[in-house]
């Protein structure tokens, strides 16, 4: 689905939802958007309200637009939603892959992340991707190099640049991102290339180093117990986009472990690595504190917006 092009009738009435893009206003307008009423009664009407659509209810101080349904590949999973910067020119472009244990999670459920991003000046790309049942390691994956593929055969249409591309994911989806920046297969067979393809890696509470698998489930959805090619850890050469880690200290469902290890392997091999915990936080939490009534909770949105521009400032195409 491609995006339609907004009119002057538009821009001047920014509340209105005009085929899959709406455009949002700053945070200083009051008045609720028609288009997002309306989806919040859909989401009650289906499902009732889960804490992370409560999260969706703040709005980000800044203007963006929000462009929903793009298909990256064929199937009912392999679509993605855009959020960009109004003027975005060249803007730096981040796709985000959510959590979920590789088994559930939506793409609407992050608009909060989106919106986030979006208003610290970055074009923000958020896929979803096949789950478990009846998706096993390395459908996912596979799903992940095509959105990153078409995210970045598409950046330029959206003020973005391709060349300032940065991978970022929570939890599940960190594990994603981490293994299209660490493996470079699975980007190989989409005709891009890890190392030279993107500016830099984003990881919140991922699994990097999780054998042996314990869950009877993670086992079915990895093909075993001790496969080491279904952990990043194992691909790290040193010759990577830089990477940031972020973990909570009092996460329980992703051992911290995993990216003080993570860190470790690639400053051994001569790669570039930071480690930030955050003691105020959980696994949920983490990600959570991107919204602007949690963003109390932790500086997440901060760091990670530092570190984009930080890699990017020199990956700067000529586009």
């Amino acid at each position: 689905m491609s995006a339609k092009r907004l009119n002057a009738k538009s821009a001047a009435n920014p509340s209105r939802r005009l085929g899959d893009i709406r455009v949002a206003r700053t945070a200083s307008t009051h008045s609720r958007s028609l288009g997002k009423s309306n989806r919040i009664r859909q989401r009650w009407a289906q499902r009732g309200f889960s804490p992370t659509d409560l999260l969706n209810l703040w709005q980000p101080n800044g203007a963006w637009e929000e462009h929903y349904g793009f298909a990256y590949s064929e199937g009912p999973r392999q679509k993605l939603d855009v959020y960009k910067p109004r003027h975005a020119a060249k803007a730096p472009v981040v796709v985000f892959f959510y959590g979920g244990s590789w088994q559930r999670g939506s793409r609407d459920l992050y608009r909060f992340v989106g919106t986030a991003l979006a208003a610290q000046g970055f074009v923000t790309v958020v896929p979803d991707y096949s789950i478990f049942p009846p998706a096993r390691f390395p459908t996912f994956v596979e799903d992940g190099a095509r959105a990153v593929r078409f995210a970045r055969a598409n950046a330029a249409q959206w003020g973005g640049d391709p060349a300032r591309l940065v991978l970022m994911g929570h939890s599940a989806g960190a594990y994603i991102a981490a293994m299209l920046s660490f493996d470079p297969q699975w980007l190989e067979q989409v005709g891009l290339n890890s190392q030279t393809d993107l500016a830099g890696f984003i990881g919140l509470a991922g699994p990097y180093d999780f054998l042996p698998i314990q869950s009877r489930t993670l086992r079915a959805i990895f093909g075993g117990a001790n496969r080491a090619e279904t952990q990043p850890i194992s691909f790290v050469t040193g010759k990577e986009a830089p990477s940031l880690l972020i973990t909570a200290r009092r996460d329980r469902l992703v051992s911290p472990g995993n990216s003080r290890r993570m860190s470790a392997k690639i400053r051994e091999h001569g790669g570039v690595a930071e480690v930030l915990t955050y003691g105020g936080v959980g696994h949920l939490t983490l990600i959570g504190a991107f919204a602007p009534g949690l963003r109390v909770l932790a500086p997440v949105l901060r760091d990670v917006t530092q570190f984009v521009w930080r890699v990017t400032r020199r990956h700067v195409s000529n586009l």
